[in-house]
């Protein structure tokens, strides 16, 4: 008994330290990961994007797979704590917070990623023309506008010259031009494989001297002049920006959607909560903590005073796992983290009366402790399989249908359930047999009894 005392101890402490660790971190960075706190958009705002798929006939299938494109697009903006959901059969909910360029953002998840080369027939045709392609004649700019209602509008169909299919991501690189009367620009290293690197390969070198458009989503990027075959289907595409080269080596690194998308609401989203709101819930949480632990104490007494250190550790190891999974705190996460601490108290309160009425029933200190953590085990187990389920159904319901603020509160709430199984089953009850030797039934105040209210008639246990 005394061995397994001394293990759960040493478990307690190696958890507690690490957990220390993670919230202390210098510089957020814990063994190379970031475990820098993450806020919501109600915390610290950013932008709503709802998506729809232009495409009436798309297949679940190909929702799921678009989602997951541009999951992979948002997540290599560089912005922390984004969320990705579908909703509905045909919509996805993309929210970045603390986004700093809302247009950049959108108009890279909105891209399908299709790079196609042109025969412009001689022609230069200006950077930003909607053009209409053999591969791609109905545009999805179509049906994001609200004048144009005749395709022909758009001019003339021009030839494409490779697939967008046949486009090698692993050659899409960022990268600069190698000088020239401009200088060095910003630019992107692509390559084409089977037929479309062929058909390139032999339009350049018919055509040196003449231009050939370069589009990206029916949108052209740049008329370069061809100054040489490209024999290997290969190439870089000059932008004039890093911002512009960021854009679109998104949009081609990370593969091109199963289906056009456009913007059915897009909202910029202040921060509803700030700064000092975010310091007042933290305040009110500390309050609230202090309370509970100034009830425990009264009440209970040393168990109490022990089950509020269990609560200290119980905090520290939660924040320390919402820093490493990451969570992404919202309104709601925070509640349901501050509801989790009072069901943390539950499994203590129901221990502790076990207890109290073990020993008034004549049984020594060590029988009735023990009796105390067997015959609550019961009650602690169904409340918290119960709340469990109950997070899971919200946590999938949010899932669902992109209510991310449910999700956040779901999360915390089923996190909180587990580790405050825990503190209450493994430190709460280490910590009271460790100081159990230190009081004698006669000391039995310490425990919040009085032996005096116990019955007579009822032997100690065996």
């Amino acid at each position: 008994m005394q061995n397994r005392n001394i293990l759960a101890l040493i478990i307690t402490i190696l958890t507690t330290g690490l957990a220390l660790a993670i919230n202390f971190a210098p510089n957020n960075i814990f063994l190379g990961r970031d475990v820098s706190v993450r806020l919501g958009l109600d915390l610290q705002g950013g932008i709503q994007v709802l998506l729809r798929s232009a495409d009436p006939d798309a297949t679940a299938d190909e929702i799921a797979t678009a989602a997951r494109v541009v999951e992979q697009r948002v997540n290599a903006l560089g912005v922390g704590e984004t969320v990705v959901q579908q909703a509905g059969s045909n919509r996805i909910i993309v929210e970045l917070p603390g986004v700093a360029n809302p247009e950049q953002a959108i108009e890279t998840l909105r891209g399908t990623g299709r790079l196609e080369f042109i025969d412009s027939q001689g022609q230069y045709l200006a950077d930003g023309t909607i053009v209409r392609t053999s591969s791609s004649p109905n545009p999805p700019q179509l049906a994001e506008s609200e004048t144009i209602t005749d395709p022909t509008a758009l001019g003339p169909i021009y030839q494409s010259i490779t697939d967008g299919a046949d486009l090698d991501t692993s050659a899409v690189q960022p990268t600069f031009s190698q000088g020239g009367a401009l200088g060095s620009r910003p630019a992107v290293s692509f390559a084409f494989r089977g037929e479309s690197a062929q058909r390139l390969a032999s339009f350049t070198a018919a055509n040196v001297g003449r231009p050939m458009c370069i589009v990206l989503d029916n949108v052209v990027v740049s008329c370069p002049v061809i100054n040489a075959a490209l024999t290997d289907g290969s190439g870089i595409i000059e932008v004039s920006s890093e911002a512009d080269r960021n854009r679109i080596f998104n949009q081609l690194k990370y593969g091109a959607l199963p289906v056009p998308l456009v913007i059915e609401t897009s909202r910029t989203v202040t921060a509803t909560l700030g700064q000092e709101s975010v310091q007042a819930s933290i305040t009110a949480g500390i309050i609230g903590l202090a309370v509970v632990a100034i009830f425990m104490i009264l009440f209970y007494r040393g168990p109490g005073l022990i089950a509020t250190v269990a609560l200290l550790i119980y905090t520290i190891i939660s924040f320390a796992i919402y820093r490493l999974i990451p969570v992404t705190l919202t309104l709601p996460g925070i509640a349901g983290f501050i509801l989790s601490i009072g069901l943390a108290v539950d499994a203590n309160v129901l221990i502790f009366a076990r207890l109290r009425e073990e020993y008034r029933r004549g049984r020594d200190i060590r029988s009735a402790l023990e009796l105390g953590f067997v015959e609550s085990w019961p009650a602690i187990r169904d409340s918290s399989v119960s709340t469990l389920i109950t997070s899971i159904v919200l946590f999938m319901f949010g899932n669902s249908f992109g209510v991310s603020l449910i999700k956040g509160f779901a999360l915390t709430l089923g996190l909180g359930i587990v580790v405050s199984l825990f503190t209450a089953l493994v430190v709460s009850r280490t910590f009271l047999r460790l100081v159990l030797p230190l009081f004698s039934d006669e000391r039995a105040w310490w425990f919040g009894v009085d032996r005096r209210e116990s019955s007579p008639t009822v032997q100690p246990a065996a």
